[in-house]
């Protein structure tokens, strides 16, 4: 009835430990402006801002964040046995028109006595949010449920995602071959590969997560909810000639000029 997955209303906090979840908080902020930052970088800011924060325990706790250096370290994950991955499509593509290419993408999401996990669906060409969802758990599940529901709305000819578990699984990876889309893949260590994706989640902790304290899951499933409603449908993208993604999604921009109306 409030349209919030079960997870997200009965989210017990992942770690109840306070002080790891404030480096975690910390942890996301300082990724969020050097992504190419790995565990000892990480680790070595911390300590300048009298954090005790070594490098074992930044490597965990990036890992419960599931977060990595945009660059490959050695042995920091493995494939996934029976787990194909698939090639980056989208090298000089020119996207030039709605669902020609989605993408998806995890973030970490801080409160105030925990954390959760969301995921979204993007129309690159429009940049609009086709579907998002919140987890307190990485399991694949709700990348899938997410998958579906965007599908709902249409159907991109490109799919692109990280090279992650949740995404090379048969079962994620099933439902974009049985609806025919082709399915693209970041090359490894390659975070500009799904760009639209990671300006998005720039977007989302600087305007909404970082200036909120959400009490508990519910509370930051209503304030996301009323967030990506204000993205989708009244914030102006510099990059789409100051009108919203929704406008460009539906083809208003488009019909508005056809007809002669200006902006």
């Amino acid at each position: 009835m409030l349209g919030v997955s079960r997870s997200t209303y009965y989210y017990e906090p992942c770690c109840d430990n306070a002080f790891n979840i404030a480096m975690m908080k910390e942890i996301d902020k300082i990724f969020m402006e050097h992504p190419f930052y790995g565990k000892r970088r990480i680790s070595a800011v911390l300590q300048l801002k009298r954090h005790e924060v070594g490098v074992d325990l930044a490597r965990t706790l990036m890992k419960q964040m599931g977060i990595e250096a945009i660059y490959p370290e050695p042995n920091l994950s493995k494939a996934c046995p029976g787990h194909k991955k698939y090639p980056y499509l989208l090298r000089g593509i020119e996207i030039v028109r709605t669902n020609q290419v989605w993408s998806t993408d995890i973030t970490y999401v801080p409160m105030r006595h925990g954390f959760l996990y969301l995921t979204a669906v993007i129309d690159w060409y429009s940049r609009y949010i086709l579907a998002w969802k919140l987890s307190n758990s990485l399991e694949g599940i709700f990348c899938r449920e997410v998958l579906k529901e965007a599908l709902g709305r249409g159907r991109p000819d490109m799919f692109n995602t990280d090279q992650g578990a949740q995404y090379t699984s048969i079962e994620f990876t099933g439902i974009l071959i049985e609806a025919g889309i082709q399915i693209s893949m970041d090359g490894r260590g390659r975070a500009l590969d799904n760009v639209f994706i990671e300006r998005l989640w720039r977007s989302v902790k600087q305007e909404e997560v970082y200036i909120r304290d959400y009490i508990d899951g519910l509370d930051a499933h209503r304030s996301l909810e009323k967030y990506f409603e204000f993205y989708n449908e009244e914030r102006l993208h510099s990059s789409l000639g100051y009108i919203s993604p929704g406008m460009i999604y539906r083809g208003e921009k488009q019909r508005r000029e056809e007809s002669g109306l200006i902006w």
